[in-house]
């Protein structure tokens, strides 16, 4: 029996999600929660998941974040992300977080059940959608190719001095937030600027909003 965590901050949804997955043969929802932050709070190192189906926008911490940090600290966890989300960068950066496949959450129940039986057994899920924009992401030409490379080129650092970016925050209550010195955020701030060719935080925001760093 393989064990099932669900981390989704809808409830109604993660509760039905869990009775649909307690009917697949051969599975069993152990473990449950809103966002990575409680995940991190109840997981039990001596009742490990054997398999994540991970939410990417969820408050206080994000599929992203949580997936990066399963990925090092639980490297034996499998994560197959389950998302609304089907944008190329979306797809693109959790695969890179650590996701073993990735479904959007209006599939038939036969595609999760196909996709969890996938991960566990060869160790990856990538369904024809999946498949088909990360070939079209890798191979197309233009704006959008830039941006995913220059996505894939961001430090978890960088991200989160970005989602800050998008806040009324100041730079000195971002760098109290990252606990860093406000010098230091603005280092981020001047790389940043480079990296992504924009001229101001305007820019940046603009650039989080298209390629899903932040959602509104």
């Amino acid at each position: 029996m393989w064990k099932v965590a669900i981390i989704d901050d809808h409830n109604l949804l993660r509760n039905g999600l869990a009775n649909l997955v307690n009917s697949f043969e051969g599975f069993k929802v152990t473990l449950q929660a809103s966002n990575g932050k409680e995940l991190m709070r109840i997981i039990d190192d001596k009742n490990l998941p054997d398999i994540t189906l991970m939410d990417i926008n969820m408050p206080e911490m994000d599929g992203y974040e949580t997936t990066n940090w399963l990925r090092k600290t639980y490297p034996q966890v499998y994560v197959l992300a389950l998302s609304m989300m089907d944008s190329e960068s979306a797809i693109i950066r959790m695969i890179k977080n650590g996701a073993r496949g990735y479904v959007l959450k209006d599939a038939d129940p036969s595609e999760l059940n196909t996709a969890l039986n996938s991960v566990m057994t060869k160790g990856y899920y990538y369904n024809d959608l999946v498949t088909g924009k990360l070939i079209f992401s890798i191979n197309k030409m233009g704006d959008d190719e830039k941006d995913i490379k220059m996505l894939m080129d961001l430090t978890d650092k960088e991200i989160q001095f970005i989602k800050l970016a998008c806040t009324d925050l100041t730079y000195k209550e971002i760098a109290d937030q990252m606990n860093v010195g406000v010098r230091t955020v603005d280092g981020y701030r001047d790389a940043l600027f480079t990296k992504l060719k924009v001229k101001n935080r305007v820019g940046l925001v603009l650039f989080a909003i298209k390629n899903n760093i932040v959602i509104i």
